[in-house]
């Protein structure tokens, strides 16, 4: 007979990216149950376990994003909320403006971006890098998306982000920013389509505006801001991983010399080790849709089903040295569609996040030009409250490492959260 579980809410908010490594660690077959949200779950890890995760047979993500974090960072109605054939329709929309001559373009425009902002720093003046950052990408996918620029766009995006999984003020300034980018975006929405502000010819703004649902009928003008927020939203989402870039390059600071070469396979194989060392989130959910097995363990009808991102990003025996930040491993093997999951695995075209990895690898590729090549020449990057940079390797790595989970749990936290919250996202580049 099983133990009653207990629900694990208040240890999820404690204990953040280590909480679900730290249930495996002692489940059996590395298959942890648990009680989050009032609601029983289980806990998968792993390449196949992300194949199963995805597989809708298994998994649907419909009804298992909760209230909170629909009303700060995916909005009400939005792809992420829908299942089978209106998902993927829906997310037709999403591939037609992300095709690689799109992505492309956001790329260029990014780095046009990038290019202005880096001749506009003055000598001897601090830059805030996260910032920075987000006014950068804001510029770039506002114009590559056919929408006019508001100074406003980048502060309300990222209260988005920031606090849609906290509770407390942060939280209620994601739900107003949210709030305002909607109005705002379903009043450009009925201009373009009732012709008083047309959309640039196959703009972002244009594809949603005319988008066609499942039954043949435009989107709601609120929906369709919804989705039109999902496409400029994550792009500026990437500022965090600019700053986790500042942060790297700050702690092994040996590989900005080849990432300022401007070699491209180096560049994206920097950006997938980014990716992969700080995951955005800690882990997926979706719902069993009905009796399952994993591995000998019984997921019932209904249950949540939780993938740890972080865990499988940490795996050893995936990732050989997982808590060395090492670029060279994605020169030295292909990337599995199941192995680096941070915005989703699989394929784009079918699952149900956002197809954002190509778009965040060049959008974030532009930003080498403040941390890594010309600007680092005539710059000193100084992130607040973070130690020296030097080498560690073996036990002392593993001790002092941001990302530690068993000699030094509660650094992570204290390490990935601060950034988030001020630490290195407080970093400056200083131009001299």
């Amino acid at each position: 007979m099983r133990t009653p579980l207990v629900d694990q809410t208040a240890a999820l908010l404690a204990h953040g990216y280590r909480w679900l490594p730290g249930l495996r660690r002692d489940a059996p077959a590395g298959v942890a149950h648990t009680r989050v949200l009032g609601q029983r779950a289980a806990v998968l890890c792993g390449p196949e376990a992300a194949r199963y995760f995805y597989d809708e047979d298994h998994v649907q993500r419909r009804t298992a994003i909760p209230g909170p974090v629909l009303s700060t960072l995916f909005g009400h109605g939005a792809v992420h909320t829908l299942d089978s054939v209106e998902h993927r329709r829906r997310k037709a929309l999403f591939l037609s403006v992300l095709t690689p001559g799109g992505v492309a373009d956001l790329a260029a425009h990014a780095c046009e971006a990038w290019d202005d902002a880096v001749a506009s720093w003055r000598p001897g003046r601090d830059v805030v890098l996260f910032d920075a950052a987000s006014r950068v990408l804001t510029r770039a996918v506002c114009r590559w998306a056919g929408v006019p620029l508001d100074d406003a766009v980048a502060r309300d995006v990222t209260a988005m982000v920031d606090g849609f999984a906290t509770p407390g003020p942060r939280h209620w300034r994601a739900r107003k920013a949210r709030d305002r980018r909607e109005r705002w975006l379903a009043g450009l929405i009925e201009e373009a389509r009732s012709g008083v502000e047309p959309a640039s010819a196959r703009s972002a703004l244009d594809e949603v505006a005319h988008h066609r649902d499942a039954g043949g009928g435009l989107l709601d003008s609120r929906v369709a801001a919804v989705e039109l927020l999902n496409v400029l939203r994550p792009t500026v989402a990437v500022c965090w991983f600019v700053m986790f870039a500042g942060h790297a390059l700050h702690r092994w600071p040996a590989h900005r010399e080849r990432l300022a070469s401007g070699e491209p396979e180096f560049a994206t194989a920097f950006a997938h080790e980014l990716r992969r060392f700080y995951p955005f989130a800690p882990f997926l959910g979706g719902r069993a849709v009905r009796d399952l097995e994993w591995r000998g363990e019984p997921i019932p009808a209904g249950s949540l089903v939780l993938l740890d991102v972080f865990g499988q990003h940490h795996d050893a025996g995936l990732w050989g040295d997982p808590y060395a930040f090492r670029p060279q491993r994605f020169v030295d093997r292909p990337v599995g569609a199941f192995d680096l999951i941070p915005q989703g695995g699989g394929d784009p075209a079918t699952r149900s996040s956002l197809p954002r990895r190509t778009r965040h690898d060049r959008t974030a590729g532009g930003a080498h030009r403040a941390l890594g090549a010309d600007p680092l020449r005539r710059a000193r990057a100084e992130p607040d409250h973070l130690p020296p940079a030097r080498a560690r390797t073996g036990e002392e790595q593993v001790r002092h490492h941001p990302c530690d989970l068993t000699a030094a749990e509660a650094s992570r936290d204290r390490a990935v959260n601060g950034l988030r919250r001020g630490g290195v996202r407080r970093g400056r580049l200083r131009p001299a």
